[in-house]
Protein backbone atom coordinates (compact mmCIF):
# COMPACT_ATOMS: atom_id res chain seq x y z
CA UNK A 1 0.00 0.00 0.00
CA UNK A 2 1.25 3.46 -0.53
CA UNK A 3 1.57 6.07 2.29
CA UNK A 4 -1.34 7.33 1.16
CA UNK A 5 -3.96 4.70 2.30
CA UNK A 6 -2.29 3.26 5.49
CA UNK A 7 -4.39 2.71 8.18
CA UNK A 8 -7.87 3.99 6.76
CA UNK A 9 -10.78 5.37 8.15
CA UNK A 10 -13.96 6.88 8.44
CA UNK A 11 -16.74 5.69 11.65
CA UNK A 12 -20.06 6.08 12.25
CA UNK A 13 -21.10 8.48 14.82
CA UNK A 14 -24.11 6.05 16.27
CA UNK A 15 -23.92 7.15 19.94
CA UNK A 16 -27.25 9.68 20.19
CA UNK A 17 -24.93 12.06 22.27
CA UNK A 18 -24.55 15.69 21.43
CA UNK A 19 -21.09 17.10 20.50
CA UNK A 20 -19.75 18.47 23.81
CA UNK A 21 -17.82 21.42 24.62
CA UNK A 22 -15.68 22.59 27.28
CA UNK A 23 -13.57 25.22 28.45
CA UNK A 24 -12.62 28.71 26.95
CA UNK A 25 -16.33 29.15 25.12
CA UNK A 26 -17.27 32.54 24.69
CA UNK A 27 -20.52 32.48 22.77
CA UNK A 28 -18.64 34.60 20.32
CA UNK A 29 -19.61 34.27 16.44
CA UNK A 30 -15.95 33.03 15.63
CA UNK A 31 -16.64 30.10 18.24
CA UNK A 32 -20.29 29.39 16.67
CA UNK A 33 -18.48 30.05 13.56
CA UNK A 34 -15.72 27.06 14.07
CA UNK A 35 -18.46 24.97 16.20
CA UNK A 36 -20.76 24.81 12.97
CA UNK A 37 -17.94 23.99 11.05
CA UNK A 38 -16.22 21.70 13.03
CA UNK A 39 -20.06 19.36 13.90
CA UNK A 40 -20.32 19.61 9.82
CA UNK A 41 -17.19 17.26 9.01
CA UNK A 42 -17.44 15.45 11.78
CA UNK A 43 -21.21 14.48 10.74
CA UNK A 44 -20.02 14.95 7.03
CA UNK A 45 -16.89 12.15 7.22
CA UNK A 46 -18.08 10.15 10.15
CA UNK A 47 -15.58 11.16 12.63
CA UNK A 48 -16.29 9.70 16.53
CA UNK A 49 -13.90 12.47 18.42
CA UNK A 50 -12.26 15.42 18.09
CA UNK A 51 -10.28 17.57 20.30
CA UNK A 52 -9.26 21.83 19.44
CA UNK A 53 -7.07 24.06 20.69
CA UNK A 54 -6.58 27.67 19.32
CA UNK A 55 -3.58 29.84 19.60
CA UNK A 56 -4.19 33.65 19.44
CA UNK A 57 -2.41 36.34 21.34
CA UNK A 58 -0.05 33.75 22.04
CA UNK A 59 -2.32 31.83 24.46
CA UNK A 60 -4.88 29.29 24.16
CA UNK A 61 -8.27 31.09 23.73
CA UNK A 62 -10.24 28.19 23.08
CA UNK A 63 -10.08 24.37 23.80
CA UNK A 64 -13.01 22.05 23.37
CA UNK A 65 -13.76 18.61 22.77
CA UNK A 66 -16.25 17.08 20.58
CA UNK A 67 -18.47 13.78 19.85
CA UNK A 68 -16.85 10.83 22.15
CA UNK A 69 -14.13 8.56 22.45
CA UNK A 70 -15.16 5.24 20.90
CA UNK A 71 -17.82 4.86 18.28
CA UNK A 72 -20.96 4.00 20.20
CA UNK A 73 -19.99 5.14 23.17
CA UNK A 74 -21.01 7.78 25.79
CA UNK A 75 -18.06 9.07 27.09
CA UNK A 76 -17.63 12.66 25.90
CA UNK A 77 -13.99 13.77 24.42
CA UNK A 78 -12.64 16.27 26.88
CA UNK A 79 -9.44 18.73 25.87
CA UNK A 80 -8.19 16.31 28.70
CA UNK A 81 -8.23 13.04 26.34
CA UNK A 82 -5.55 11.70 25.39
CA UNK A 83 -5.21 11.00 21.53
CA UNK A 84 -2.48 9.93 20.01
CA UNK A 85 -0.24 12.43 17.68
CA UNK A 86 1.74 10.31 15.58
CA UNK A 87 3.96 12.03 13.28
CA UNK A 88 4.11 15.32 15.41
CA UNK A 89 6.10 13.19 17.85
CA UNK A 90 8.78 14.48 15.77
CA UNK A 91 8.80 18.48 16.18
CA UNK A 92 8.94 17.44 19.93
CA UNK A 93 11.40 14.66 20.08
CA UNK A 94 13.64 17.45 18.10
CA UNK A 95 13.23 19.76 20.88
CA UNK A 96 14.71 17.39 23.11
CA UNK A 97 17.61 16.52 20.73
CA UNK A 98 18.14 20.40 20.05
CA UNK A 99 18.17 20.28 24.03
CA UNK A 100 20.99 18.04 24.33
CA UNK A 101 23.12 20.05 21.25
CA UNK A 102 22.78 23.18 23.97
CA UNK A 103 24.36 21.66 26.26
CA UNK A 104 27.30 20.50 24.51
CA UNK A 105 26.63 17.05 24.57
CA UNK A 106 26.66 16.59 20.44
CA UNK A 107 27.19 19.07 17.76
CA UNK A 108 24.34 19.12 14.86
CA UNK A 109 27.14 18.76 12.50
CA UNK A 110 29.27 15.66 13.54
CA UNK A 111 29.00 11.98 12.53
CA UNK A 112 26.39 10.47 14.91
CA UNK A 113 28.02 6.90 15.65
CA UNK A 114 30.67 8.85 17.35
CA UNK A 115 27.84 9.39 20.36
CA UNK A 116 26.07 6.05 19.60
CA UNK A 117 26.79 3.45 21.50
CA UNK A 118 24.15 0.85 21.33
CA UNK A 119 23.60 0.69 17.84
CA UNK A 120 25.45 1.70 15.06
CA UNK A 121 24.51 3.66 11.70
CA UNK A 122 25.54 0.93 9.52
CA UNK A 123 28.47 2.29 6.97
CA UNK A 124 27.66 1.93 2.97
CA UNK A 125 29.05 3.37 -0.28
CA UNK A 126 26.86 6.50 0.72
CA UNK A 127 28.53 7.19 3.74
CA UNK A 128 32.07 7.13 2.19
CA UNK A 129 32.56 11.10 2.34
CA UNK A 130 29.03 12.16 4.19
CA UNK A 131 28.69 10.76 7.48
CA UNK A 132 25.06 10.73 9.07
CA UNK A 133 24.33 14.05 11.46
CA UNK A 134 21.50 15.06 13.72
CA UNK A 135 20.80 17.80 11.45
CA UNK A 136 20.03 15.66 8.56
CA UNK A 137 18.37 13.37 10.99
CA UNK A 138 15.71 16.03 12.20
CA UNK A 139 15.60 17.66 8.74
CA UNK A 140 15.16 14.38 6.84
CA UNK A 141 18.19 15.00 4.95
CA UNK A 142 20.33 12.01 6.27
CA UNK A 143 19.52 9.96 3.31
CA UNK A 144 17.44 6.89 5.73
CA UNK A 145 15.22 4.41 4.77
CA UNK A 146 11.55 3.73 5.99
CA UNK A 147 8.97 6.56 5.49
CA UNK A 148 6.65 5.38 8.53
CA UNK A 149 5.67 2.64 11.18
CA UNK A 150 2.31 0.79 11.31
CA UNK A 151 3.00 0.04 15.25
CA UNK A 152 2.02 -3.15 16.86
CA UNK A 153 -1.85 -4.32 17.79
CA UNK A 154 -2.07 -4.96 21.50
CA UNK A 155 -1.42 -8.86 21.22
CA UNK A 156 1.96 -8.34 19.20
CA UNK A 157 5.19 -8.73 20.48
CA UNK A 158 6.81 -5.49 20.71
CA UNK A 159 10.75 -5.17 19.81
CA UNK A 160 13.42 -3.41 20.96
CA UNK A 161 14.44 0.24 19.12
CA UNK A 162 17.52 -1.83 17.75
CA UNK A 163 15.48 -4.52 16.54
CA UNK A 164 13.68 -2.39 14.65
CA UNK A 165 16.57 -0.30 12.89
CA UNK A 166 17.89 -3.52 12.35
CA UNK A 167 14.62 -4.70 11.26
CA UNK A 168 14.76 -7.96 13.31
CA UNK A 169 11.95 -9.93 14.85
CA UNK A 170 9.61 -9.13 15.88
CA UNK A 171 9.81 -6.09 13.80
CA UNK A 172 7.30 -5.30 11.61
CA UNK A 173 9.46 -3.03 9.26
CA UNK A 174 12.43 -3.56 7.12
CA UNK A 175 15.92 -2.48 8.28
CA UNK A 176 17.16 1.33 8.68
CA UNK A 177 19.40 2.21 6.29
CA UNK A 178 21.29 4.85 4.62
CA UNK A 179 20.45 4.96 0.54
CA UNK A 180 21.16 8.17 -0.29
CA UNK A 181 24.78 10.52 0.25
CA UNK A 182 23.66 12.40 3.52
CA UNK A 183 22.77 15.74 3.08
CA UNK A 184 22.08 15.20 -1.06
CA UNK A 185 17.52 15.30 -0.79
CA UNK A 186 15.34 15.62 1.23
CA UNK A 187 13.31 12.57 2.17
CA UNK A 188 11.07 12.02 4.81
CA UNK A 189 11.91 9.14 7.50
CA UNK A 190 10.73 7.83 10.54
CA UNK A 191 13.85 5.88 10.59
CA UNK A 192 15.85 8.78 11.25
CA UNK A 193 13.82 9.68 14.07
CA UNK A 194 14.04 6.47 15.56
CA UNK A 195 18.07 6.61 15.49
CA UNK A 196 17.88 9.90 17.19
CA UNK A 197 15.75 8.59 19.72
CA UNK A 198 18.38 5.85 20.13
CA UNK A 199 21.29 8.84 20.30
CA UNK A 200 19.16 10.63 23.03
CA UNK A 201 19.06 7.72 25.35
CA UNK A 202 22.57 6.74 24.72
CA UNK A 203 23.44 10.06 25.67
CA UNK A 204 21.20 11.41 28.75
CA UNK A 205 21.71 7.63 29.82
CA UNK A 206 17.59 7.17 30.67
CA UNK A 207 15.08 5.97 28.88
CA UNK A 208 13.30 7.97 26.00
CA UNK A 209 9.90 9.23 28.11
CA UNK A 210 12.08 9.81 31.20
CA UNK A 211 14.39 12.27 29.09
CA UNK A 212 11.14 13.47 26.98
CA UNK A 213 9.36 13.79 30.11
CA UNK A 214 12.33 15.82 32.07
CA UNK A 215 13.50 18.10 29.40
CA UNK A 216 10.56 19.11 27.01
CA UNK A 217 7.32 18.38 28.30
CA UNK A 218 7.11 18.77 31.85
CA UNK A 219 9.37 22.81 31.02
CA UNK A 220 6.47 23.71 28.48
CA UNK A 221 3.69 22.75 30.72
CA UNK A 222 2.89 19.67 28.92
CA UNK A 223 2.23 17.30 31.76
CA UNK A 224 -1.11 15.39 30.22
CA UNK A 225 1.59 13.99 27.90
CA UNK A 226 3.78 11.13 27.94
CA UNK A 227 6.01 9.06 24.85
CA UNK A 228 5.32 5.95 27.07
CA UNK A 229 4.66 2.79 25.21
CA UNK A 230 2.18 0.97 25.87
CA UNK A 231 0.74 3.73 27.67
CA UNK A 232 -0.34 3.01 31.15
CA UNK A 233 -2.68 0.80 31.94
CA UNK A 234 -3.78 4.02 34.42
CA UNK A 235 -4.10 6.22 31.60
CA UNK A 236 -6.14 4.18 29.08
CA UNK A 237 -9.31 5.63 30.99
CA UNK A 238 -8.67 8.86 29.39
CA UNK A 239 -7.70 8.21 26.45
CA UNK A 240 -9.53 7.82 22.90
CA UNK A 241 -10.03 4.77 20.76
CA UNK A 242 -8.42 4.57 17.31
CA UNK A 243 -10.50 3.99 14.39
CA UNK A 244 -9.87 2.15 11.41
CA UNK A 245 -12.05 2.45 8.14
CA UNK A 246 -15.56 0.25 9.59
CA UNK A 247 -14.06 -0.54 12.76
CA UNK A 248 -12.36 0.60 15.85
CA UNK A 249 -8.62 -0.25 16.43
CA UNK A 250 -8.45 -3.70 17.57
CA UNK A 251 -7.29 -3.28 21.25
CA UNK A 252 -8.27 0.42 21.13
CA UNK A 253 -4.74 1.59 19.81
CA UNK A 254 -1.23 0.27 18.69
CA UNK A 255 1.89 0.39 20.55
CA UNK A 256 5.11 2.45 18.68
CA UNK A 257 8.53 1.86 20.69
CA UNK A 258 9.36 4.20 17.32
CA UNK A 259 8.84 7.10 20.12
CA UNK A 260 10.70 9.68 18.33
CA UNK A 261 8.53 9.03 15.29
CA UNK A 262 5.40 8.20 16.03
CA UNK A 263 4.92 7.68 19.94
CA UNK A 264 3.47 10.74 21.76
CA UNK A 265 0.36 10.75 23.67
CA UNK A 266 -1.25 14.15 24.21
CA UNK A 267 -3.78 16.35 24.14
CA UNK A 268 -4.58 19.37 21.47
CA UNK A 269 -4.11 21.97 24.59
CA UNK A 270 -0.61 19.88 25.19
CA UNK A 271 0.34 20.62 21.38
CA UNK A 272 -0.92 24.05 21.48
CA UNK A 273 1.61 24.74 24.50
CA UNK A 274 4.37 23.40 22.40
CA UNK A 275 3.76 25.65 19.77
CA UNK A 276 3.60 28.42 22.46
CA UNK A 277 6.66 27.32 23.90
CA UNK A 278 8.59 27.64 20.05
CA UNK A 279 6.78 30.98 19.57
CA UNK A 280 8.50 32.57 22.86
CA UNK A 281 11.03 31.02 22.80
CA UNK A 282 11.64 32.37 19.13
CA UNK A 283 10.66 35.79 20.49
CA UNK A 284 13.24 35.52 23.36
CA UNK A 285 10.45 35.72 25.86
CA UNK A 286 10.86 32.67 27.65
CA UNK A 287 13.27 30.00 26.71
CA UNK A 288 12.59 26.91 29.15
CA UNK A 289 14.09 24.10 26.47
CA UNK A 290 16.34 26.06 23.95
CA UNK A 291 17.72 29.46 23.41
CA UNK A 292 16.29 31.97 20.98
CA UNK A 293 19.89 31.39 18.56
CA UNK A 294 18.94 27.61 18.67
CA UNK A 295 15.18 28.00 18.43
CA UNK A 296 16.16 30.46 14.81
CA UNK A 297 18.37 27.50 13.75
CA UNK A 298 15.51 25.11 14.48
CA UNK A 299 13.14 27.42 12.15
CA UNK A 300 15.85 27.77 9.60
CA UNK A 301 14.78 25.60 6.37
CA UNK A 302 17.51 23.16 5.65
CA UNK A 303 15.92 21.71 2.53
CA UNK A 304 12.77 21.18 1.06
CA UNK A 305 11.17 24.05 3.39
CA UNK A 306 12.19 21.93 6.79
CA UNK A 307 13.82 22.57 9.24
CA UNK A 308 14.64 20.84 12.36
CA UNK A 309 11.16 19.02 13.21
CA UNK A 310 8.77 21.35 11.29
CA UNK A 311 7.69 22.26 7.67
CA UNK A 312 7.89 25.93 7.58
CA UNK A 313 6.10 28.04 5.07
CA UNK A 314 5.50 31.97 4.40
CA UNK A 315 8.00 35.17 4.05
CA UNK A 316 8.86 38.10 5.74
CA UNK A 317 5.73 38.98 8.20
CA UNK A 318 3.63 35.45 7.82
CA UNK A 319 6.13 32.85 8.54
CA UNK A 320 4.65 29.79 9.67
CA UNK A 321 5.74 26.35 11.22
CA UNK A 322 3.32 23.18 11.08
CA UNK A 323 3.10 19.33 11.13
CA UNK A 324 0.91 16.95 10.76
CA UNK A 325 0.57 13.16 12.48
CA UNK A 326 -0.85 9.72 11.42
CA UNK A 327 -0.92 7.05 13.85
CA UNK A 328 -3.18 3.31 13.22
CA UNK A 329 -6.66 5.10 13.80
CA UNK A 330 -5.55 8.44 15.04
CA UNK A 331 -5.21 11.75 12.77
CA UNK A 332 -3.95 15.47 13.72
CA UNK A 333 -2.43 18.65 12.33
CA UNK A 334 -0.73 21.66 14.43
CA UNK A 335 0.00 25.19 12.99
CA UNK A 336 1.77 27.94 14.33
CA UNK A 337 2.76 31.54 13.24
CA UNK A 338 6.29 32.93 14.12
CA UNK A 339 5.77 36.22 15.54
CA UNK A 340 1.76 36.85 15.55
CA UNK A 341 1.30 34.14 18.55
CA UNK A 342 -1.46 32.72 16.33
CA UNK A 343 -2.15 28.75 15.72
CA UNK A 344 -4.10 25.81 16.16
CA UNK A 345 -3.92 22.12 16.76
CA UNK A 346 -6.99 19.66 15.77
CA UNK A 347 -6.60 15.63 17.04
CA UNK A 348 -9.49 12.97 15.94
CA UNK A 349 -9.75 9.64 17.06
CA UNK A 350 -9.86 8.67 13.13
CA UNK A 351 -7.98 8.14 10.09
CA UNK A 352 -9.63 10.06 7.47
CA UNK A 353 -8.19 10.38 3.98
CA UNK A 354 -9.75 13.71 3.10
CA UNK A 355 -7.47 15.65 5.21
CA UNK A 356 -10.62 16.82 7.62
CA UNK A 357 -7.99 18.67 9.92
CA UNK A 358 -6.14 20.94 7.38
CA UNK A 359 -10.08 22.04 5.76
CA UNK A 360 -10.87 22.48 9.48
CA UNK A 361 -7.95 24.58 10.24
CA UNK A 362 -8.84 26.46 7.23
CA UNK A 363 -12.29 27.87 8.24
CA UNK A 364 -10.48 28.63 11.75
CA UNK A 365 -8.32 31.01 9.82
CA UNK A 366 -11.23 32.46 7.98
CA UNK A 367 -13.36 32.59 11.06
CA UNK A 368 -10.25 34.45 12.84
CA UNK A 369 -9.47 36.43 9.83
CA UNK A 370 -5.70 35.35 10.27
CA UNK A 371 -3.54 35.80 6.81
CA UNK A 372 -1.98 32.27 4.94
CA UNK A 373 1.25 31.76 4.54
CA UNK A 374 0.50 30.75 1.02
CA UNK A 375 -0.63 32.86 -1.74
CA UNK A 376 -3.97 33.32 -1.99
CA UNK A 377 -6.49 33.98 -4.62
CA UNK A 378 -9.46 35.32 -5.02
CA UNK A 379 -12.26 32.29 -6.24
CA UNK A 380 -13.92 33.00 -9.24
CA UNK A 381 -17.61 32.64 -9.35
CA UNK A 382 -18.89 29.26 -11.12
CA UNK A 383 -19.95 28.41 -14.50
CA UNK A 384 -23.18 26.73 -15.51
CA UNK A 385 -22.22 23.42 -16.66
CA UNK A 386 -24.05 20.19 -16.56
CA UNK A 387 -23.49 16.74 -15.45
CA UNK A 388 -22.87 15.54 -18.58
CA UNK A 389 -20.27 17.53 -19.47
CA UNK A 390 -18.95 17.46 -15.60
CA UNK A 391 -19.02 13.52 -16.41
CA UNK A 392 -16.29 13.19 -18.62
CA UNK A 393 -13.32 13.90 -15.71
CA UNK A 394 -15.14 11.08 -13.31
CA UNK A 395 -12.95 8.17 -12.72
CA UNK A 396 -10.27 6.98 -10.72
CA UNK A 397 -6.71 8.24 -10.93
CA UNK A 398 -3.20 7.91 -10.08
CA UNK A 399 -1.32 10.81 -8.42
CA UNK A 400 2.47 10.84 -9.24
CA UNK A 401 4.47 9.72 -6.94
CA UNK A 402 1.34 6.96 -5.00
CA UNK A 403 -1.33 7.39 -4.11
CA UNK A 404 -5.18 7.28 -5.78
CA UNK A 405 -8.21 8.98 -6.02
CA UNK A 406 -11.89 9.25 -7.35
CA UNK A 407 -13.93 11.52 -8.89
CA UNK A 408 -17.58 11.49 -8.93
CA UNK A 409 -20.16 13.87 -11.13
CA UNK A 410 -23.27 15.48 -9.09
CA UNK A 411 -24.97 18.43 -9.22
CA UNK A 412 -23.38 19.82 -11.06
CA UNK A 413 -19.92 19.74 -9.49
CA UNK A 414 -17.26 17.53 -9.16
CA UNK A 415 -16.98 15.16 -5.80
CA UNK A 416 -13.29 13.85 -4.67
CA UNK A 417 -14.36 10.52 -2.43
CA UNK A 418 -12.05 8.90 0.03
CA UNK A 419 -12.94 5.94 2.10
CA UNK A 420 -16.15 5.70 -0.20
CA UNK A 421 -17.46 9.33 1.25
CA UNK A 422 -17.48 12.39 -0.03
CA UNK A 423 -14.27 14.45 0.66
CA UNK A 424 -14.16 17.88 -1.43
CA UNK A 425 -16.29 19.44 -3.81
CA UNK A 426 -15.23 21.01 -6.93
CA UNK A 427 -17.18 23.60 -8.92
CA UNK A 428 -16.80 24.69 -12.67
CA UNK A 429 -14.81 27.81 -12.44
CA UNK A 430 -13.36 28.12 -15.93
CA UNK A 431 -12.37 26.27 -19.09
CA UNK A 432 -11.69 22.67 -17.77
CA UNK A 433 -10.93 24.29 -14.68
CA UNK A 434 -12.64 23.29 -11.37
CA UNK A 435 -12.29 25.19 -7.83
CA UNK A 436 -13.21 23.65 -4.40
CA UNK A 437 -15.90 25.50 -2.38
CA UNK A 438 -15.20 24.79 0.70
CA UNK A 439 -10.60 24.46 0.66
CA UNK A 440 -8.83 27.64 0.16
CA UNK A 441 -6.23 27.67 -2.76
CA UNK A 442 -7.66 24.03 -3.65
CA UNK A 443 -8.43 23.79 -7.54
CA UNK A 444 -8.10 21.34 -10.09
CA UNK A 445 -6.98 22.00 -13.90
CA UNK A 446 -8.13 18.99 -16.24
CA UNK A 447 -6.39 18.05 -19.89
CA UNK A 448 -7.43 15.41 -22.37
CA UNK A 449 -5.10 14.32 -25.35
CA UNK A 450 -5.47 13.34 -28.62
CA UNK A 451 -6.10 9.46 -27.28
CA UNK A 452 -8.81 10.99 -25.14
CA UNK A 453 -6.18 10.29 -21.83
CA UNK A 454 -7.31 12.34 -18.69
CA UNK A 455 -5.08 14.18 -16.59
CA UNK A 456 -5.41 16.99 -13.88
CA UNK A 457 -3.19 18.85 -12.37
CA UNK A 458 -3.97 19.58 -8.58
CA UNK A 459 -2.82 22.55 -7.23
CA UNK A 460 -2.75 23.55 -3.22
CA UNK A 461 -1.30 26.76 -2.85
CA UNK A 462 2.04 26.69 -4.09
CA UNK A 463 2.75 22.58 -4.48
CA UNK A 464 1.33 21.23 -7.93
CA UNK A 465 0.95 17.36 -8.31
CA UNK A 466 -0.13 15.64 -10.95
CA UNK A 467 -2.56 13.10 -11.43
CA UNK A 468 -3.69 10.20 -14.84
CA UNK A 469 -6.86 8.99 -14.95
CA UNK A 470 -6.42 5.33 -14.90
CA UNK A 471 -10.07 3.60 -14.75
CA UNK A 472 -13.72 4.40 -14.81
CA UNK A 473 -15.79 4.41 -11.24
CA UNK A 474 -15.96 0.32 -10.57
CA UNK A 475 -20.07 1.04 -9.68
CA UNK A 476 -20.34 2.36 -12.86
CA UNK A 477 -18.59 -0.91 -14.32
CA UNK A 478 -20.71 -4.39 -15.26
CA UNK A 479 -18.41 -6.91 -13.70
CA UNK A 480 -17.08 -8.96 -16.32
CA UNK A 481 -16.05 -12.68 -16.25
CA UNK A 482 -12.90 -13.57 -14.89
CA UNK A 483 -10.28 -14.02 -18.35
CA UNK A 484 -7.41 -15.37 -16.18
CA UNK A 485 -8.79 -17.44 -13.18
CA UNK A 486 -5.22 -18.82 -12.45
CA UNK A 487 -4.26 -15.31 -11.64
CA UNK A 488 -7.10 -15.18 -9.61
CA UNK A 489 -6.08 -18.02 -7.74
CA UNK A 490 -2.44 -17.05 -6.95
CA UNK A 491 -4.06 -13.46 -6.00
CA UNK A 492 -5.33 -15.26 -3.22
CA UNK A 493 -2.16 -17.31 -2.19
CA UNK A 494 -0.78 -13.88 -1.87
CA UNK A 495 -3.17 -12.80 0.38
CA UNK A 496 -2.77 -15.91 2.64
CA UNK A 497 0.97 -14.70 2.93
CA UNK A 498 -0.34 -10.94 3.78
CA UNK A 499 -2.33 -12.76 6.49
CA UNK A 500 0.94 -14.34 7.75
CA UNK A 501 1.99 -10.43 8.83
CA UNK A 502 3.08 -7.25 6.80
CA UNK A 503 6.37 -8.13 7.06
CA UNK A 504 6.61 -11.73 5.94
CA UNK A 505 4.25 -10.67 3.28
CA UNK A 506 6.07 -9.79 0.16
CA UNK A 507 8.13 -12.86 0.52
CA UNK A 508 5.65 -14.94 -1.89
CA UNK A 509 7.53 -15.10 -5.19
CA UNK A 510 4.26 -13.48 -6.51
CA UNK A 511 5.62 -10.24 -5.48
CA UNK A 512 8.05 -7.87 -7.75
CA UNK A 513 11.67 -7.41 -6.72
CA UNK A 514 10.25 -4.11 -5.80
CA UNK A 515 7.93 -5.00 -3.53
CA UNK A 516 10.00 -7.55 -1.81
CA UNK A 517 13.16 -4.83 -1.62
CA UNK A 518 9.90 -2.38 0.00
CA UNK A 519 8.64 -4.92 2.27
CA UNK A 520 6.80 -3.36 5.64
CA UNK A 521 3.67 -1.86 6.78
CA UNK A 522 2.55 -1.08 2.87
CA UNK A 523 0.58 -4.88 2.89
CA UNK A 524 -1.09 -4.45 6.46
CA UNK A 525 -4.67 -3.50 5.45
CA UNK A 526 -4.64 -6.57 3.09
CA UNK A 527 -4.38 -9.15 5.12
CA UNK A 528 -8.18 -9.54 5.52
CA UNK A 529 -9.15 -9.17 2.16
CA UNK A 530 -11.13 -12.33 1.23
CA UNK A 531 -12.43 -13.90 -1.60
CA UNK A 532 -11.74 -11.61 -4.30
CA UNK A 533 -13.97 -11.72 -7.43
CA UNK A 534 -12.99 -10.67 -11.01
CA UNK A 535 -13.88 -7.41 -11.60
CA UNK A 536 -12.14 -5.15 -14.19
CA UNK A 537 -9.05 -5.14 -15.59
CA UNK A 538 -7.35 -1.43 -16.87
CA UNK A 539 -4.06 -1.34 -18.91
CA UNK A 540 -2.04 1.45 -17.28
CA UNK A 541 1.09 1.04 -19.50
CA UNK A 542 1.20 4.28 -21.08
CA UNK A 543 0.51 5.87 -17.61
CA UNK A 544 4.44 5.42 -16.15
CA UNK A 545 2.95 4.24 -13.23
CA UNK A 546 5.67 3.51 -10.63
CA UNK A 547 4.68 1.05 -7.59
CA UNK A 548 7.42 0.75 -5.41
CA UNK A 549 10.11 1.14 -8.06
CA UNK A 550 8.38 -1.08 -10.35
CA UNK A 551 6.56 0.10 -13.56
CA UNK A 552 3.21 -1.17 -13.55
CA UNK A 553 1.03 -2.61 -16.69
CA UNK A 554 -2.49 -3.15 -15.08
CA UNK A 555 -4.56 -2.29 -12.29
CA UNK A 556 -6.73 -5.34 -11.68
CA UNK A 557 -10.12 -4.31 -9.66
CA UNK A 558 -11.53 -7.25 -7.65
CA UNK A 559 -14.87 -7.30 -5.93
CA UNK A 560 -14.91 -8.36 -1.88
CA UNK A 561 -17.17 -9.51 0.47
CA UNK A 562 -19.48 -6.97 2.09
CA UNK A 563 -18.33 -7.58 5.10
CA UNK A 564 -15.00 -6.24 4.23
CA UNK A 565 -13.07 -3.14 4.83
CA UNK A 566 -13.35 -1.76 1.53
CA UNK A 567 -15.44 -2.99 -1.65
CA UNK A 568 -13.01 -3.42 -4.01
CA UNK A 569 -8.74 -4.12 -4.20
CA UNK A 570 -6.96 -2.93 -6.76
CA UNK A 571 -4.09 -5.22 -7.50
CA UNK A 572 -0.94 -3.19 -9.25
CA UNK A 573 1.02 -6.22 -12.25
CA UNK A 574 4.51 -5.46 -13.57
CA UNK A 575 4.74 -6.38 -17.23
CA UNK A 576 5.51 -9.87 -16.13
CA UNK A 577 2.05 -10.37 -13.99
CA UNK A 578 4.43 -9.93 -10.62
CA UNK A 579 2.27 -8.11 -7.88
CA UNK A 580 4.30 -4.62 -7.42
CA UNK A 581 1.31 -3.34 -4.91
CA UNK A 582 -1.76 -3.61 -3.75
CA UNK A 583 -4.47 -1.30 -2.11
CA UNK A 584 -7.48 -1.56 -0.49
CA UNK A 585 -10.06 0.53 -2.77
CA UNK A 586 -13.30 2.18 -2.27
CA UNK A 587 -14.36 2.39 -5.46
Amino acid sequence: MHQSRRHFIAVSLTSALPFCAFLFHTGDSRADEIDDAINAEMKRRNIPGLSLAIIDGGKIVKAQGYGVTERGGKVAVTPSTLFQAGSISKPVAALGALRIVEHGKISLDVDVNAKLSTWKVPENEFTKDKKVTLRGLLSHTAGMTVHGFPGYASDALVPTVPQVLDGTSPANTAAVRVATVPGSAWKYSGGGYTIAQQLMVDISGKTFPEYMQDAVLKPLGMLESSFAQPLPAEKASIAATGHFPKQAVPGRWHTYPEMAAAGLWTTASDLARFAIGIQQSLAGKVNTVISQPMTREMLTDVKGNFGLGLRLLGTADKREFNHNGRDAGFDAAMFATFESGQGAVIMINANDNSMSTNSLIAAIRKAYKWPSASTTATLPAPTDTDNRAISAFAGSYEVDGGGRFQLMADRGMLVRMSDGMPADEFVPVGERRFAARTVENLNYQFAIDDKGQVTVMQKSGLQERKARRIAPLMRNVVMKPDPKPARTEKLKEALLCCAKGPKDAPDSPLFSAGAKADKGSQYEECINAKAPVFHYEQDVSSHAIKRHNTDVKSIVFYQLPKDAMSPYLAVYLDAGGLIADLEMADD
